[in-house]
Protein backbone atom coordinates (compact mmCIF):
# COMPACT_ATOMS: atom_id res chain seq x y z
CA UNK A 1 0.00 0.00 0.00
CA UNK A 2 2.00 2.99 -1.28
CA UNK A 3 -0.70 5.57 -0.17
CA UNK A 4 -0.99 6.47 3.01
CA UNK A 5 -4.27 6.32 5.05
CA UNK A 6 -4.23 9.92 7.40
CA UNK A 7 -6.43 12.43 7.98
CA UNK A 8 -10.04 12.40 7.13
CA UNK A 9 -11.62 9.19 5.19
CA UNK A 10 -14.46 10.25 3.09
CA UNK A 11 -17.50 7.55 2.38
CA UNK A 12 -19.96 8.73 -0.12
CA UNK A 13 -23.81 8.59 0.82
CA UNK A 14 -26.27 9.63 -1.74
CA UNK A 15 -28.92 9.60 0.85
CA UNK A 16 -27.01 12.39 2.77
CA UNK A 17 -25.62 13.91 -0.02
CA UNK A 18 -26.82 18.01 -0.81
CA UNK A 19 -24.64 17.78 -4.73
CA UNK A 20 -24.59 14.37 -5.69
CA UNK A 21 -22.04 11.61 -5.44
CA UNK A 22 -19.85 13.03 -7.67
CA UNK A 23 -19.82 16.59 -6.77
CA UNK A 24 -19.20 15.11 -3.18
CA UNK A 25 -16.08 13.16 -4.20
CA UNK A 26 -14.75 16.03 -6.17
CA UNK A 27 -14.73 18.17 -3.16
CA UNK A 28 -13.01 15.68 -1.31
CA UNK A 29 -10.28 15.61 -4.04
CA UNK A 30 -9.82 19.36 -3.41
CA UNK A 31 -9.23 18.83 0.54
CA UNK A 32 -6.76 16.52 -0.03
CA UNK A 33 -8.04 13.60 1.16
CA UNK A 34 -6.05 9.91 0.55
CA UNK A 35 -8.82 7.37 0.53
CA UNK A 36 -12.57 7.38 -0.53
CA UNK A 37 -14.85 4.78 -0.28
CA UNK A 38 -17.86 4.21 -2.13
CA UNK A 39 -21.02 3.68 -0.82
CA UNK A 40 -24.51 2.67 -2.08
CA UNK A 41 -26.56 0.41 -0.16
CA UNK A 42 -29.56 1.35 -2.75
CA UNK A 43 -28.86 0.82 -6.34
CA UNK A 44 -28.78 -1.09 -9.05
CA UNK A 45 -25.24 -3.20 -9.57
CA UNK A 46 -25.60 -1.40 -13.57
CA UNK A 47 -26.02 1.94 -11.63
CA UNK A 48 -23.09 1.00 -9.61
CA UNK A 49 -20.77 0.31 -12.17
CA UNK A 50 -21.25 3.20 -14.02
CA UNK A 51 -21.13 5.58 -10.97
CA UNK A 52 -17.65 4.03 -9.80
CA UNK A 53 -16.44 3.55 -13.10
CA UNK A 54 -17.02 7.81 -13.20
CA UNK A 55 -15.81 8.03 -9.83
CA UNK A 56 -12.72 5.23 -10.77
CA UNK A 57 -11.68 8.37 -13.33
CA UNK A 58 -11.80 11.26 -10.86
CA UNK A 59 -9.87 9.49 -8.12
CA UNK A 60 -6.19 9.67 -9.28
CA UNK A 61 -4.18 11.13 -5.94
CA UNK A 62 -6.16 9.61 -3.34
CA UNK A 63 -6.80 5.19 -2.59
CA UNK A 64 -10.14 4.61 -4.24
CA UNK A 65 -12.31 1.71 -2.15
CA UNK A 66 -16.04 0.15 -3.05
CA UNK A 67 -17.47 -0.96 -0.35
CA UNK A 68 -18.60 -4.33 -0.08
CA UNK A 69 -18.85 -5.19 -3.70
CA UNK A 70 -15.92 -7.01 -5.28
CA UNK A 71 -17.38 -7.51 -8.21
CA UNK A 72 -18.10 -3.35 -8.53
CA UNK A 73 -14.33 -3.13 -7.30
CA UNK A 74 -12.65 -5.79 -10.00
CA UNK A 75 -14.98 -4.23 -12.96
CA UNK A 76 -13.66 -0.75 -12.38
CA UNK A 77 -10.49 -1.50 -11.50
CA UNK A 78 -10.78 0.06 -8.42
CA UNK A 79 -7.86 0.02 -5.31
CA UNK A 80 -9.54 -1.95 -3.25
CA UNK A 81 -13.07 -2.97 -1.21
CA UNK A 82 -13.90 -2.64 2.11
CA UNK A 83 -15.31 -5.59 3.91
CA UNK A 84 -17.87 -5.87 7.25
CA UNK A 85 -18.08 -8.70 9.88
CA UNK A 86 -21.03 -10.36 7.44
CA UNK A 87 -19.10 -10.03 4.15
CA UNK A 88 -16.95 -12.59 2.32
CA UNK A 89 -13.86 -13.56 4.69
CA UNK A 90 -10.56 -11.75 3.66
CA UNK A 91 -8.59 -14.58 3.03
CA UNK A 92 -11.42 -15.49 0.58
CA UNK A 93 -11.44 -12.40 -1.22
CA UNK A 94 -7.80 -11.83 -1.01
CA UNK A 95 -8.06 -14.72 -3.31
CA UNK A 96 -10.89 -13.39 -5.62
CA UNK A 97 -8.75 -9.88 -6.05
CA UNK A 98 -5.52 -10.71 -5.81
CA UNK A 99 -2.00 -9.46 -3.77
CA UNK A 100 -1.68 -6.27 -5.09
CA UNK A 101 -5.83 -4.92 -4.43
CA UNK A 102 -6.43 -3.37 -0.47
CA UNK A 103 -8.78 -4.86 1.65
CA UNK A 104 -10.53 -2.97 4.38
CA UNK A 105 -12.20 -4.48 7.24
CA UNK A 106 -14.71 -2.87 9.93
CA UNK A 107 -14.36 -3.96 13.63
CA UNK A 108 -16.18 -3.56 16.91
CA UNK A 109 -13.68 -5.08 18.89
CA UNK A 110 -9.78 -5.70 20.05
CA UNK A 111 -10.69 -9.61 19.23
CA UNK A 112 -11.60 -8.95 15.65
CA UNK A 113 -9.25 -6.18 14.80
CA UNK A 114 -6.67 -8.88 15.82
CA UNK A 115 -8.17 -11.71 13.43
CA UNK A 116 -8.60 -9.11 10.46
CA UNK A 117 -4.91 -8.38 11.06
CA UNK A 118 -3.92 -11.53 11.00
CA UNK A 119 -5.84 -12.51 7.92
CA UNK A 120 -4.25 -10.26 5.63
CA UNK A 121 -6.32 -6.74 5.88
CA UNK A 122 -4.47 -3.97 4.96
CA UNK A 123 -6.32 -1.62 7.67
CA UNK A 124 -8.73 -1.76 9.78
CA UNK A 125 -12.07 0.53 10.76
CA UNK A 126 -13.65 1.07 14.29
CA UNK A 127 -17.08 1.53 14.15
CA UNK A 128 -18.74 2.98 15.65
CA UNK A 129 -17.03 4.82 18.24
CA UNK A 130 -20.05 7.48 19.47
CA UNK A 131 -23.85 7.00 18.49
CA UNK A 132 -24.14 7.13 14.77
CA UNK A 133 -27.77 7.66 12.71
CA UNK A 134 -26.28 7.02 9.56
CA UNK A 135 -26.28 3.39 9.74
CA UNK A 136 -29.82 2.32 11.15
CA UNK A 137 -28.46 -1.56 11.77
CA UNK A 138 -25.04 0.03 13.58
CA UNK A 139 -23.98 -1.61 16.87
CA UNK A 140 -23.73 -0.33 20.17
CA UNK A 141 -20.86 2.56 20.45
CA UNK A 142 -17.44 1.03 20.93
CA UNK A 143 -16.11 4.45 22.41
CA UNK A 144 -12.14 5.74 22.61
CA UNK A 145 -11.28 3.66 25.08
CA UNK A 146 -11.94 0.36 22.54
CA UNK A 147 -10.13 2.74 19.64
CA UNK A 148 -7.22 2.74 21.83
CA UNK A 149 -6.81 -0.81 22.57
CA UNK A 150 -7.08 -1.42 18.97
CA UNK A 151 -4.45 1.04 17.86
CA UNK A 152 -2.43 -0.71 20.55
CA UNK A 153 -3.65 -4.12 19.42
CA UNK A 154 -2.27 -3.96 15.63
CA UNK A 155 0.02 -2.80 13.03
CA UNK A 156 -2.00 -1.65 10.43
CA UNK A 157 -3.77 1.87 10.11
CA UNK A 158 -6.85 2.20 12.25
CA UNK A 159 -10.08 4.25 11.35
CA UNK A 160 -12.54 5.78 13.29
CA UNK A 161 -16.05 6.00 12.03
CA UNK A 162 -19.43 6.91 13.53
CA UNK A 163 -20.65 9.46 14.96
CA UNK A 164 -17.84 11.82 14.72
CA UNK A 165 -17.93 15.47 14.82
CA UNK A 166 -15.79 18.21 15.20
CA UNK A 167 -16.42 18.48 18.39
CA UNK A 168 -15.15 14.70 19.50
CA UNK A 169 -12.91 14.60 16.61
CA UNK A 170 -9.80 15.70 18.72
CA UNK A 171 -10.24 12.97 21.02
CA UNK A 172 -10.17 10.55 18.68
CA UNK A 173 -6.97 11.39 16.69
CA UNK A 174 -5.67 11.98 20.80
CA UNK A 175 -6.30 8.36 21.06
CA UNK A 176 -4.75 7.38 18.24
CA UNK A 177 -6.36 6.91 15.15
CA UNK A 178 -4.93 7.12 11.90
CA UNK A 179 -7.92 8.78 9.98
CA UNK A 180 -11.58 9.78 10.74
CA UNK A 181 -14.76 9.54 8.79
CA UNK A 182 -17.65 11.75 10.12
CA UNK A 183 -20.25 11.19 7.31
CA UNK A 184 -23.08 13.81 8.68
CA UNK A 185 -21.05 16.16 9.61
CA UNK A 186 -19.39 16.91 6.34
CA UNK A 187 -22.15 15.87 4.02
CA UNK A 188 -24.54 17.90 5.67
CA UNK A 189 -22.16 20.89 5.58
CA UNK A 190 -22.52 23.98 3.60
CA UNK A 191 -19.09 23.89 2.12
CA UNK A 192 -18.15 20.10 1.73
CA UNK A 193 -14.45 20.79 1.05
CA UNK A 194 -13.97 23.47 3.79
CA UNK A 195 -15.55 21.66 6.42
CA UNK A 196 -12.69 18.06 5.91
CA UNK A 197 -10.35 20.98 5.76
CA UNK A 198 -11.26 21.34 9.57
CA UNK A 199 -10.76 17.50 10.26
CA UNK A 200 -7.52 17.26 8.16
CA UNK A 201 -5.97 20.10 10.56
CA UNK A 202 -6.59 18.52 13.63
CA UNK A 203 -3.81 15.68 12.48
CA UNK A 204 -1.16 18.13 12.05
CA UNK A 205 -0.48 18.25 15.52
CA UNK A 206 -0.55 14.27 16.43
CA UNK A 207 1.96 13.75 13.53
Amino acid sequence: MNKKIRGYYFITDSGLSRNGTINDVLCALNAGVSIIQYREKNSSTLKMYNEAFELRKLVKDALFIINDRIDICLAVNADGVHLGQDDLPVSITRRIIGKDKIIGVTVHSVEEAIEAEKKGTDYIAVSPIFFTNTKPDAQSPVGLKVLGEVKLAVSVPVVAIGGITLENASAVVRVGADAVCAISAVLKADDVTGEIKKFQQLFKAYK
